[in-house]
Parts: structure tokens; C-alpha cells; sequence
């Protein structure tokens, strides 16, 4: 339905709301009138200025990218669980950036569940609600070993990987153990810039990723992703990588087998340029998050002595559960309506 041409105005009709802002009054063809707040209205403007505006809005897209020289954004632990202003500061950087230190967490499991509880609640997997990351005999997973692990991301087993990942440090080792980051968008950028070839192909062509045992309980996981998930725009929204969990199977026909293996040799070989590899050592009490969709985050090998043995708590959560918190926070820390 279309409105007449009676359609006026508050401008000429005088009509206000009750704050005495001015509205915007349409009779429609069955004479139903309805009003609006030409606020309201502009927000939804189908101009692509303003589309743009309110997709970032909601969804806060743009990215500050970063390589070796990057000083992580940091916090205090115990103000972003109890002062809104921080946890909002907090979460603006784990979107825009994609890790934030949190310093002063007390040095004891559980801190990753009760930062949880400050967004909303943990993503269950195979591995449980939290997890331990040390070095265990009989490991079922690479990250309990003391082996270095090489840059991933988590999950690619899974179709729907988990969206946003904490670590919390209970124990360093005493050797070893720095803490390997990139920054996979900006990476997948490069290449775009540097292999569009190669870039074509790793958005396109999916990969099957696997993975089997038992921790929680039992799993046999198997998945196709794209390396490099783009949106309908083309904007790079998601890498999948983990060289641990990517099935010995190869799902391709034939003449693209060498295309896909040269063209992820090309993505592996920016992200393990010096100059883009962010090198930390994490220290007792302090927890980083960070987005499992866009970092690939590696360990370089350790050496713990019985006295002193390298224990890291994890968990998981989802992108919509951290969004939703934030545009809470937004409204009440800004005082919107």
C-alpha cells in the first residue's frame, strides 16, 4: 500500500510527539493515518549512505588491522566485570581489533565462567563448557601437548566454529610458551592485494576439516569450510584454518589440487612473516580474548618443571551473545532510549 497524496508533513501540520519533536503524519489510501519520527525515518533510509550507516551501526564491521607492532588493547579484570563504561571500552576493542588483555583475574579456575556471565553464557562443545589446556599424557588434542602449535584457528571442524574465545593463565611455564597471534583479515586483505588468484581460490573452494575422540564425550566431528568466508559484499568475515583438524581427504577434483595447496602456501607464508606476528608471554592472572574468527593464534613449545607446570583455562563464546551485550551496553552507558 502506497500512501495518497495527503501525505504531510509535521512541518505544515504542526504535529509533535510528546517531546515536542516534529513528526511526520501519512493517510494512506483506506484513510488509516500513521506517524513517524522523521529520525526513525531517516535511519531507514534505503539510500546506500544510509544502509551503510545503520549496518555499522548494528553491527560494527570496520576493523582496525594490525601486525607485529600492535600494543594489544588491555583492561582490568575486575572493572570490566563490575563498571559498565569498561566493559563496554572492552568490547568495542575485542570487535574492532579482535584481542584485549584483561590484567589483575585471581589466579583460580573460573574466572573465565564468571567473565562469561558478564555477556551472557559460555558456547558448550566437545570439550565442555571450560577446558584445560596442559600438557597431558595420552593427549586428545595437539594444544595438550608441550609441542608448539603452529597458527590456527579453533573449530573449523565445526560448520558454525565458535565466534569469540578466552584464555585465562593460572600457570607459565618455565621455559617457552609465548603466546603466537595474526591478524587473519588483515592477512586474507594482503592476499587479496598481493594473489588475487589465490585469494579467489581459497574463498571458493571448500575444505573438508575433521576431528574424533572423547573429552566431554564422544565426538566425530566433519566439516567444509572455505578458508577465507566472504559476505555477498566480499568482505572477508571469517577464517577457517587449523592444519591439526584439516582432513587427509581432499574433497576436489583433480586440477584444482595443486591451485588450492599453492594458494593456502601463499596465505601460510604472510601470516609467518616476522613483521606481521604478534609475540606475547601471558603471566599468572591475566586472560585474553580474542576473535577465533579472525586471529590465528599459535604457542611456541614449552618446558615445565614439576613445580611449575604451564596451565591455561578456556572457553568459548558466540559473536551473537557478545553483539547482543554490547548493543545493551551501548544504550545504557550512552543513555539511549
Amino acid at each position: 500500500m502506497v500512501p495518497s497524496t495527503r501525505c504531510t508533513s509535521a512541518f505544515k501540520e504542526g504535529l509533535t510527539n510528546l517531546c515536542g519533536c516534529p513528526q511526520v503524519s501519512i493517510v494512506w489510501p483506506d484513510q488509516h493515518t500513521s506517524e513517524f519520527d522523521p529520525e526513525w525515518l531517516r535511519k531507514r533510509c534505503f539510500s546506500s549512505a544510509a544502509r551503510q550507516a545503520l549496518q555499522e551501526e548494528l553491527f560494527l564491521n570496520k576493523r582496525m588491522y594490525w601486525d607485529s607492532e600492535l600494543q594489544i588493547p588491555t583492561a582490568n579484570f575486575e572493572e570490566v566485570l563490575h563498571d559498565d563504561k569498561a566493559a563496554l571500552a572492552w568490547l568495542l576493542a575485542l570487535r574492532r581489533v579482535g584481542i584485549v588483555y584483561l590484567k589483575g583475574a585471581p589466579v583460580e579456575q573460573g574466572q573465565v565462567a564468571r567473565l562469561s556471565q558478564r555477556i551472557g553464557y559460555l558456547r558448550l562443545t566437545f570439550y565442555g563448557h571450560t577446558w584445560q589446556v596442559q600438557d597431558k599424557s595420552q593427549a586428545n588434542n595437539v594444544a595438550y601437548t608441550a609441542g608448539k602449535l603452529s597458527l590456527h584457528t579453533d573449530y573449523p571442524a565445526l560448520h558454525y566454529p565458535p565466534g569469540v574465545q578466552f584464555l585465562h593463565c593460572l600457570s607459565q611455564a618455565a621455559e617457552g610458551g609465548e603466546s603466537e597471534a595474526v591478524d587473519g583479515f588483515h592477512m586474507a586483505e594482503k592476499l587479496r592485494r598481493e594473489d588475487p588468484e589465490a585469494f579467489r581460490t581459497l574463498t571458493s573452494l571448500q575444505v573438508d576439516f575433521t576431528d574424533t575422540g572423547s573429552d566431554y564425550c564422544d565426538f566425530m566431528v566433519q566439516s567444509k569450510n572455505h578458508i577465507i568466508d566472504v559476505d555477498s559484499d566480499g568482505r572477508v568475515v571469517r577464517i577457517n584454518y587449523n592444519n591439526a583438524t584439516r582432513d587427509s581427504v581432499l574433497d576436489l577434483p583433480l586440477h584444482q589440487v595443486q591451485a588450492f595447496y599453492s594458494s593456502l602456501k601463499a596465505y601460510i607464508q604472510l601470516m609467518t612473516r616476522p613483521e606481521n606476528m604478534l609475540t606475547y608471554k601471558m603471566e599468572p592472572g591475566d586472560l585474553v580474548t580474542f576473535d577465533n574468527g579472525r586471529l590465528l593464534h599459535g604457542r611456541k613449545s614449552y618446558l615445565s618443571h614439576p613445580d611449575q607446570v604451564r596451565h591455561l583455562e578456556g572457553a568459548y563464546l558466540d559473536w551473537d551473545e557478545v553483539m547482543s551485550r554490547l548493543r545493551i551496553l551501548c544504550k545504557s552507558v550512552n543513555g539511549e532510549s
